[in-house]
């Protein structure tokens, strides 16, 4: 069986498996927008935004929302993460969540940046919860954007609702089958990720994703702050479609009926940043 035949079936295996997890928890009821106990954010104040991409993304994805935000008059900064993108030539087997979180708390620190909105889409939630545990002095507001939302000791694969040891097994081999050097995992196609094939950044999305290092699927994080907690924080939940058999369902279930959190329904697909950014722009900066 050839290479891309492989990655075809591990793709199907991945699918498969992670729809035994039960993790496609719907939410009921129609999209919508619940605002915490927090204040509002000023529109009239410039805001420094960290844009952190999910897997297989990089810096590029945030282009449409960083114009509109830099156009308003705030400062963006949107990295790309080790072994991606532009950078994936720096890809190798020891990239790890860490490293991942490193890329974002040494770019904190060498602008001196203080007062941050801080932004994670997808995986990226795994990385700004390691960051708001490191840094949560210098950032005023996290936002989760269908994002990953980690407990200490969770790993990409096992946060969200619980499984047996046996599934996450199961969804453990699914993605090392996506990762044949055992290094990167090969991207979906952009319409698994809730670009549909007619939009017109399709191709681009398509062209521009790479593979992303398996290691930090894996990795646990580890949280001795309490990772985003106390901090002003909201949870952005892409509805339209809802990603298939993703734990990010299960995650805007939880923080609508917790009053520390400020929830939103989006209706557009994953890749909200690509499909809907003057929607996601409103919520940044409403």
């Amino acid at each position: 069986m050839s290479d891309s035949s492989k990655i075809l079936t591990s793709r199907r295996a991945f699918i498969a498996a992670v729809t035994a997890t039960g993790l496609a928890t719907s939410v009921a009821g129609k999209a919508k927008s619940r605002a915490s106990r927090q204040e509002p954010r000023s529109t009239n104040t410039a805001q420094t935004f960290v844009l952190v991409h999910g897997a297989w993304h990089g810096g590029w994805c945030w282009r449409d929302v960083r114009s509109q935000l830099e156009a308003l008059g705030h400062r963006v900064f949107t990295p790309t993460l080790t072994g991606l993108a532009e950078r994936a030539h720096l890809l190798s087997a020891d990239i790890g969540l860490d490293t991942h979180i490193t890329d974002i708390t040494s770019l904190i620190d060498y602008y001196d940046l203080n007062d941050i909105v801080l932004v994670g889409h997808s995986y990226g939630g795994m990385v700004i919860t390691g960051v708001a545990d490191a840094m949560k002095d210098r950032i005023s507001e996290i936002i989760y954007l269908d994002a990953a939302l980690p407990n200490d000791g969770e790993t990409m694969i096992t946060q969200g609702p619980e499984r047996s040891p046996a599934v996450i097994e199961q969804t453990r081999k699914a993605l090392e089958g996506l990762a044949p050097d055992g290094i990167a995992m090969a991207a979906f196609p952009p319409d698994i990720l809730g670009i549909p094939k007619n939009h017109p950044g399709y191709d681009w999305v398509a062209q521009k994703l790479t593979p992303h290092p398996l290691k930090t699927w894996l990795d646990p994080i580890q949280l001795e702050n309490g990772g985003s907690l106390d901090l002003k924080r909201s949870y952005i939940h892409c509805t339209t479609p809802v990603l298939p058999n993703s734990s990010f369902p299960y995650h805007a279930a939880q923080v609508q009926t917790d009053p520390s959190w400020t929830y939103h329904a989006l209706a557009t697909g994953h890749d909200a940043m690509v499909t809907a950014p003057d929607e996601l722009l409103a919520i940044l900066t409403g």
